[in-house]
């Protein structure tokens, strides 16, 4: 398995640990519930060194961003990030992604782990254009850093006043003595924090320098297992359960980084557009249960006459709601907020209803 540059040290302070995307990481340190709660209610740090980096450069730049992805990069500015996706011919998601719009000519898209030899192959197959492409997974590593006391924790570190940094919005500055760190008001939380890309040979020094800053506030590690609920309760999608190649981004709720104005060119566009003129055939939807259990990948979903008309994508007790809380496409129909749905768990059906995401408000 590969390692990040603090798979050792997770190790030593006894993570469970697990292969997640070719890579050792922490599933859990004090446990799921509590990591959880550290993040809601003060700060923790995520090592996410196993996302991919790719950067884009030169004239040619902005034409292969308009051409793979779905959202609008022209509309961003410097300094500024994007959320996007890459579309496949037939209209399904590729990957979900971020782009940053670092310096004139030059772009950093940040991919999921499990997707960056796919995603590479993708982009390089349609670089027509001649962009130019570095891969630079492998040379920078990201902690997320997360929670209402990560502004605090992190501004005893660096002479940037973080509260001039917008959501989505970042800048590369000195970093706890460490030149070129990107510090971007980003996360996949829903707490508030910021996204740290530094050099891997720096990022012992960057990890205890934060723990120490953040001792007051009672700063945790935070394991892959907590990213997970957390993201949930937020009604964040993750790729692989609620997105992959056979999900739209329409019928994922994601028309709002899919941009048809203008005539963009991006692929599957055509597809896409079709779909939106005819209507989707299902609707990704938050939903609540009723019922005592806990809704999993691949359950079925039913109406009140047993009929199937959909399946839960994402599922987990929330732990701050203290219920079944869940993800899942349906029959556009049942997509309303407060419909009852039933979950097929183990030869019962579990009653829930359909809300508006996030849950944890």
């Amino acid at each position: 398995m590969k390692q990040t540059p603090f798979t050792d040290l997770h190790i030593k302070l006894g993570a469970k640990m697990h292969e997640f995307a070719g890579y050792n990481m922490p599933i859990e340190y004090s446990g799921i519930i509590d990591e959880h709660q550290t993040v809601v209610n003060s700060v923790g740090v995520f090592d996410v060194s196993h996302m991919g980096e790719f950067w884009v450069k030169g004239p040619k730049a902005v034409e292969f961003l308009q051409r793979v992805t779905s959202n609008d990069v022209t509309k961003l500015q410097l300094g500024k990030a994007q959320y996007t996706c890459f579309v496949n011919e037939n209209g399904g998601i590729v990957d979900d992604f971020i782009v940053y719009y670092y310096e004139p000519e030059k772009y950093l898209m940040v991919v999921n782990a499990a997707n960056i030899e796919k995603d590479w192959e993708w982009c390089v197959k349609w670089n027509t254009m001649g962009a130019e492409l570095e891969n630079a997974s492998d040379h920078m590593a990201q902690l997320a850093v997360q929670g209402p006391n990560a502004k605090a924790t992190l501004q005893k570190l660096t002479e940037e006043n973080l509260s001039d940094i917008p959501f989505y919005e970042f800048t590369t500055s000195k970093f706890a003595g460490v030149d070129n760190v990107i510090i971007s008001n980003t996360g996949y939380t829903g707490a508030g924090g910021f996204e740290l890309y530094f050099y891997p040979e720096n990022g012992i020094k960057i990890w205890d320098a934060i723990f120490e800053a953040g001792k007051e506030y009672g700063v945790k590690p935070i394991g892959l297992g907590a990213r997970d609920t957390l993201r949930l309760e937020m009604g964040y999608c993750l790729y692989g359960n609620d997105l992959d190649d056979t999900t739209t981004p329409l019928q994922a709720g994601l028309g709002w980084i899919t941009k048809f104005a203008d005539n963009k060119p991006f692929i599957g566009r055509e597809v896409l557009e079709k779909e939106k003129y005819e209507g989707v055939s299902r609707k990704l939807c938050c939903f609540e249960l009723i019922d005592k259990g806990i809704p999993r990948h691949g359950y079925e979903i039913a109406n009140e006459d047993g009929e199937i008309i959909g399946n839960v994508t994402s599922g987990t007790m929330s732990p701050i709601l203290k219920k079944g809380i869940g993800m899942g496409y349906v029959k556009p129909d049942y997509a309303k907020s407060d419909n009852e749905i039933y979950v097929k768990v183990r030869n019962r059906n579990l009653k829930a209803v359909i809300v508006k995401p996030p849950f944890r408000k």
